[in-house]
């Protein structure tokens, strides 16, 4: 009777420990945006309005050195488990695969089994854990979020789709839209508009959970800024008119306004990149076309804003804003790819008269132009390895005892974001093994030191971190970057640049520091030898390798190979028919 009564004390007591911690331990709300350039946020220097981001700034940290990879897939590997994307399976984002690599160990192209997922950890140790919006990191059943750590899940599989109609592809690299809820198959309404979904779908969620008194783990998945740029009208007509410069005038603002606010140094010079055209050359009917383009690609990042903005009022409405930690980043630089290769197909899907753009069935990209300034003052945009493809804004707020509307400058990455969390949370980094599994062990560092102002470096000074993407390589060491970027955005050649005092990397350093610039180039041999990392087939084109690979994926499967043969000779002769049009006459 006594071991009885010793027994129910014992767990009375545990429940009521564990009670006790869920309410000091925080909520956590990650945040990801889809294509959104280093100053597109109003608090890193844009002129967008994104009150409600901002407002987290202004509570928060701006981290303005912080680094992902420069495609979808790959960045949200590392966010969700804290390994390099080459060891984790995701080496490169599978519509860019090119066919040499698929399949090679890193370059699954959705995560292995030998990772486990931040929500996994946080599932665990006892918070309630939930999903909404874009997934992209593998829709094999063992790959969906019900098996890698979420408890109830609305998630699109693809790298994205109509932001109107969730079954429309943005693309012809598949056959249809993936979407899964709670790991299973699922009809989704005919229409909608994404960033409202997903944060209707997130709030249902909180309040079903609401009732078990645990702390919760909620990532929300935008598509915004993901191309068909769409938003409705309201929002895009706020912008008219405010684009009438150009491109040009738009990155210099940009970049002033982003030294005004201490993100980077004062004067820093920008390269122009050989993508951007000239505004001054363009026609009066060119300008407005390229106006009303970057109208609804702001029109789009407001229209997010906005719809954070209803779930912040809904956690202080529940009264769990002030415990809850938020993490709000970008998965990439902004989209500066024009997807010529897809014309055909989009003229038979999508309209893209300046009248409908934004509207539903209308389809709208910013181009490589406003892509640079949306970039500023940084150079390139996705894809590419220059600080415009893999330098995006990040911001955390509500962590408790934090200095409010602190900027942050020291190098920060992406892997870093899962041992912060579980830092906050008071859980423990697994090491090598979890549950008698062997996995990989987490590459990132946990930035709540920096938050707390205990350290004043995330990673020493020493310590060299590669990156490769498609060909596009790097290595960050301290303040150095030495980077490598293949045509048409570089050069194929390696140059070394001093972020500290040129984060637009305008000036190359190789010849001035030639010992550094040796060094760092084995650092870099060294890195991708340990991770696997596959040389690039001659010719490689990330843009170009989507549109092949959509015909193998999607056009073959769907139609047969006699269907397809047919289709390439139509091709093939209206390209004939349009150049002999354009043939001078003797």
């Amino acid at each position: 009777m006594k071991n009885k009564m010793l027994v129910l004390v014992l767990t009375m007591w545990t429940c009521a420990s564990l009670m006790a911690a869920d309410k000091v331990r925080p909520n956590i709300m990650v945040l990801v945006a889809d294509d959104w350039g280093f100053s597109d946020v109003g608090s890193f220097g844009g002129e967008i309005s994104t009150p409600h981001i901002d407002a987290l700034a202004r509570n928060g940290v701006r981290f303005s050195n912080f680094h992902v990879a420069a495609s979808c897939a790959p960045t949200r590997s590392m966010l969700l488990t804290g390994v390099d994307n080459h060891r984790n399976g995701v080496g490169n984002l599978k519509e860019t695969m090119p066919p040499e690599h698929l399949g090679k160990p890193g370059y699954q192209g959705s995560l292995n089994a030998n990772v486990v997922t931040v929500a996994t950890l946080l599932q665990d140790s006892g918070y309630r854990t939930y999903i909404t919006g874009k997934w992209n990191v593998g829709s094999e059943r063992y790959n969906l979020p019900d098996k890698r750590g979420f408890d109830r899940s609305i998630v699109q599989g693809d790298t994205g789709s109509d932001n109107w109609d969730p079954t429309q592809r943005y693309l012809p690299h598949s056959a249809k839209v993936d979407w899964f809820e709670n790991g299973k198959e699922t009809a989704m309404p005919k229409e909608y508009y994404s960033s409202q979904y997903f944060v209707d779908r997130t709030i249902d969620y909180l309040s079903a959970g609401a009732k078990d008194a645990k702390p919760f783990f909620a990532y929300v998945g935008f598509q915004a800024n993901h191309v068909p740029l769409q938003a409705p009208r309201e929002f895009i007509d706020k912008y008219k008119g405010k684009y009438k410069d150009g491109w040009t005038a738009l990155r210099e603002s940009r970049r002033n306004k982003a030294a005004e606010l201490g993100l980077i140094p004062p004067g820093t010079p920008m390269a122009r990149m050989n993508t951007t055209r000239d505004w001054d050359a363009l026609s009066d009917q060119d300008k407005l076309y390229e106006q009303r383009r970057m109208e609804v690609y702001a029109g789009m990042a407001d229209a997010m804003d906005f719809h954070v903005g209803r779930l912040i009022t809904h956690l202080k409405r529940t009264g769990e804003y002030d415990n809850t930690v938020f993490v709000f980043l970008s998965d990439n630089g902004s989209e500066g790819s024009d997807y010529a290769e897809a014309q055909l197909w989009l003229k038979t899907q999508y309209t893209q008269d300046i009248d409908k753009l934004g509207g539903k069935g209308a389809y709208g990209i910013m181009g490589p132009s406003w892509a640079s300034a949306a970039a500023s003052p940084l150079n390139t945009y996705k894809f590419y390895a220059g600080e415009g493809g893999i330098r995006t804004p990040l911001i955390i707020s509500g962590v408790a005892g934090v200095r409010a509307n602190q900027v942050q400058q020291s190098l920060t990455h992406v892997t870093d974001i899962m041992p912060t969390l579980l830092e906050l949370a008071g859980v423990p980094l697994p090491g090598n093994q979890y549950k008698n599994q062997t996995i990989e062990p987490v590459a990132g560092t946990s930035l709540l030191p920096l938050l707390q102002g205990k350290s004043q470096r995330a990673h020493p000074a020493t310590q060299a971190i590669g990156y490769e993407l498609s060909g596009n390589l790097a290595l960050f060491k301290g303040d150095m970057k030495l980077v490598k970027n293949l045509p048409p955005v570089g050069d194929g050649q390696w140059h070394l640049h001093d972020l500290g005092k040129d984060p637009g990397e305008t000036t190359d350093l190789q010849a001035q520091m030639p010992d550094l610039f040796k060094a760092m180039q084995s650092d870099y041999e060294t890195y991708a030898k340990a991770h696997g990392v596959l040389p690039m087939p001659d010719g490689y084109n990330p843009t170009k390798q989507v549109f092949l690979n959509s015909m193998t994926h999607y056009w073959l499967p769907t139609y047969g190979a006699k269907a397809f043969l047919l289709l390439c000779a139509s091709i093939a002769a209206a390209v004939l028919l349009i150049a002999r049009k354009r043939k001078p006459k003797a």
